[in-house]
């Protein structure tokens, strides 16, 4: 599942949730067979929930809570098991792990012009000056303002957005060579070693563990 608004664009892997806080507009799109599960919880519910949309571990408890929760009427009673059910839906929320599964958006126009461009043409990896000729900037201009706003190189942003949106064609069930030549890879083994470098396992691992939940 991927998450877009305009802040960014989050990427929800299988197992996985998003927080996204009340008011936030945004656009979901599913990949692959999806079950979803939404919880609407009060601002005020814990002091430690997120402020910010972020995508959150799923603890085995916290999803059979979820679960459980589906079958507890919306005026249930303050005291007893369908009360204690919701609080230990909120107790996992409060501790559940953050997950760096976000490519940020810049407010200035002209970097958001950059990103779009390297959004709709994602097999094309552009010199940093070819980028910076198309808003009429020198390449140390755009990476000075890359990296006061967004914290990074422009190299390391495109290497997070390929990741992030080769995560639903994998669900998808695309080859890894299919998405390594989407992604402008020159092959899956150099696909797979920045893959690996980012998010610490291999292609094919994130498959297993995404197909493991299904079955």
């Amino acid at each position: 599942m991927t998450v877009t608004s305009t802040g960014g664009r989050w990427v929800v892997p299988a197992g996985k949730a998003v927080w996204m806080p009340a008011g936030m507009s945004h656009q979901i799109r599913m990949a692959g067979d999806v079950r979803m599960r939404t919880v609407f919880v009060r601002d005020d519910a814990r002091e430690g929930l997120p402020k910010i949309c972020e995508v959150i571990g799923v603890s085995a408890l916290l999803r059979e809570a979820i679960l459980a929760a589906m079958d507890i009427p919306l005026n249930y009673a303050r005291e007893g098991r369908d009360s204690r059910v919701m609080e230990l839906i909120l107790d996992e929320l409060e501790q559940a792990p953050r997950l760096s599964m976000h490519v940020a958006f810049p407010k200035d126009p002209r970097l958001m012009a950059v990103c779009q461009h390297l959004l709709t043409r994602p097999a094309h990896a552009p010199s940093l000056d070819e980028l910076a000729a198309r808003i009429h900037v020198s390449g140390r201009t755009l990476s000075r303002l890359f990296e006061r706003e967004l914290g990074m190189t422009v190299s390391a942003w495109r290497r997070r957005m390929c990741i992030l949106l080769s995560l639903p064609r994998l669900a998808e069930g695309a080859s890894l060579a299919e998405v390594a030549m989407e992604f402008g890879y020159d092959s899956p083994s150099a696909f797979t070693a920045m893959f690996k470098r980012e998010l610490g396992m291999a292609p094919t691992m994130y498959v297993a563990s995404r197909d493991s939940l299904h079955r």
